[in-house]
C-alpha cells in the first residue's frame, strides 16, 4: 500500500498532547495515568480515527488508545482532535508505532479489548505472518489481554477473513461471534460503529465480515 507522505507529519505528532511519547513508561499504569477509567480498549491500525472517535464519544467510561504506524495517516486523526478543541473526547489517545512492539507497552491483563478494522491483508503467502490476525500476532495479544478480554475484527476481504478464522481456531481461541454479512445481521449490527473503509466498501455493495474471539483460558494448554 502506497501512502502519500504528509510534510511535517512527524513534527505535528511530536508536539501533540494527544500522542503518547515513550509509551513503554506507561506499561502497567495506563488507567491511572489517563484518568482512572475502568476499561482500556485499543484499536490497532486506526487510520484517520473515525471509528475510535465515535466509540470514545459513546463510551466515556472507557479509555481508548489508537495505534497507527504511519505518521502521515495518524496526523489526520490528530488534526481532527485539535479542531475539536474542548469538544474532543478526553478518553482517547494515540500511539505512533508498529503493532509488533505493543507487548512492551502494555502489561499482562491490562487491555480489555482489541479492535482490528480493515487491516492490511498482506495477500502474498510469504507475508502471512504480517497479518494482524495471524497466529504470531494472536500470541502477542495474549500477553496483554485481560482474563475476559477479547478481539473484534472487521474486513471486506473474504480471503483474509477465512484466514483469520483459521488462525483463531489453530491458536485455540474461542469464537464468540462470526458473520460474513455484518450489515445483514441485525443482532451483531445493532451497536456497530462504521469506519471510513466500512462506509466506502458497504456503499459499493461489498459484504462486511466480522468476528469476535477471546484467548484460551490460562492453563488450558491450547496456546504456547
Amino acid at each position: 500500500m502506497r501512502l502519500r507522505n504528509v510534510k511535517g507529519a512527524r513534527d505535528v505528532l511530536a508536539e501533540s498532547s494527544f500522542v503518547i511519547k515513550g509509551p513503554e513508561e506507561f506499561r502497567g499504569k495506563w488507567r491511572q495515568t489517563l484518568g482512572g477509567r475502568e476499561r482500556l480498549h485499543i484499536e490497532i491500525g486506526m487510520g484517520k480515527g473515525r471509528f475510535l472517535l465515535e466509540m470514545a464519544r459513546k463510551n466515556p467510561h472507557i479509555q481508548y488508545i489508537g495505534v497507527e504506524m504511519y505518521a502521515s495517516v495518524l496526523v489526520r486523526a490528530v488534526q481532527k482532535m485539535e479542531e475539536l478543541k474542548e469538544q474532543a473526547p478526553p478518553n482517547i489517545r494515540f500511539l505512533n508505532m508498529q503493532a509488533e512492539y505493543l507487548e512492551n507497552c502494555f502489561a499482562p491483563g491490562e487491555v480489555d479489548k482489541i479492535y482490528l478494522n480493515f487491516s492490511d491483508p498482506w495477500p502474498k503467502a510469504r507475508h502471512a505472518k504480517r497479518r494482524l490476525t495471524s497466529e504470531p500476532f494472536l500470541a502477542r495479544y495474549e500477553k496483554f489481554l485481560s482474563e475476559k478480554g477479547s478481539l473484534e475484527f472487521k474486513t471486506d476481504n473474504r480471503e483474509l477473513f477465512e484466514f483469520s478464522l483459521e488462525s483463531v481456531r489453530e491458536r485455540g481461541w474461542k469464537l464468540l461471534a462470526c458473520t460474513f454479512d455484518l450489515h445483514g445481521d441485525a443482532e451483531l449490527c445493532r451497536d456497530n460503529v462504521m469506519t471510513e473503509y466500512e462506509q466506502k466498501f458497504s456503499g459499493q455493495g461489498k459484504l462486511i465480515c466480522k468476528l469476535a474471539a477471546c484467548p484460551p483460558e490460562p492453563g488450558s494448554g491450547q496456546a504456547a
